[in-house]
């Protein structure tokens, strides 16, 4: 995409990871195959990247765009790639009884076809084959060319001690169609707790500084 960052390592380096399962043309989980987890790339043909010029004064110059893996050739033969952008970290103890809040900007992107998209909280249980315990969404396929402010909550229960607790976004595309959606200004915390927030905005130092919260 026109405007991408140049440093490679921008959203790795702030603690963003990629995840992918792909799936036949009409077939139900479990997935054909699945890849991951990695540092999530910056401009590349897949899953991110940081982007310029996409934001208003609240976003400012920079915002994450998220999109499929199209270096996965299995688009030409119609399966799905469905590509996550995360972030992770292990629920423990301090983290029970509090709702977590994962609020964001989003403005649709490049998204076509039948390619969708959405904004997640999900909870992974190791001990049961990674199980998937939560999974929270928002739809981001059909978002206005705006900007507008979303937000996802979990109360995290004792029952989830131990697990992966993971806060992205998630597109579904085939056949190399466009699945790109612009995020801003993201932020992840324990209400009332002092949030901890990516802004795209301002350089790539500040993003490249960011990192993830560790859920206390």
């Amino acid at each position: 995409m026109a405007g991408e960052s140049g440093n490679p390592g921008a959203l790795g380096g702030a603690g963003f990871l990629g995840f992918a399962n792909v799936f036949g043309p009409s077939a139900n989980p479990p997935p054909l195959y699945s890849y991951g987890v990695f540092p999530a790339p910056n401009g590349t043909p897949g899953f991110s990247s940081v982007a310029t010029g996409q934001g208003g004064v609240p976003q400012g110059s920079q915002q994450l765009v998220t999109y499929s893996d199209y270096n996965n050739p299995d688009h030409a033969v119609g399966n799905r790639i469905e590509t996550n952008v995360f972030q992770e970290q292990i629920i423990g103890v301090p983290d029970f009884n509090k709702t977590y809040t994962f609020s964001f900007d989003a403005k649709k992107g490049d998204i076509t076809g039948s390619s969708t998209a959405l904004a997640f909280i999900k909870t992974l249980d190791p001990a049961n084959g990674y199980f998937m315990t939560n999974f929270v969404t928002v739809d981001t396929t059909n978002l206005a060319s705006v900007w507008n402010t979303y937000a996802l909550n979990l109360l995290v229960t004792p029952s989830l001690n131990g697990q992966i607790l993971q806060f992205g976004f998630l597109t579904n595309a085939t056949n190399y169609e466009a699945s790109g959606v612009f995020y801003d200004n993201l932020n992840f915390a324990a209400v009332p707790v002092p949030a901890a927030v990516w802004l795209f905005g301002s350089a790539l130092g500040v993003l490249g500084a960011a990192r993830r919260k560790s859920i206390a």
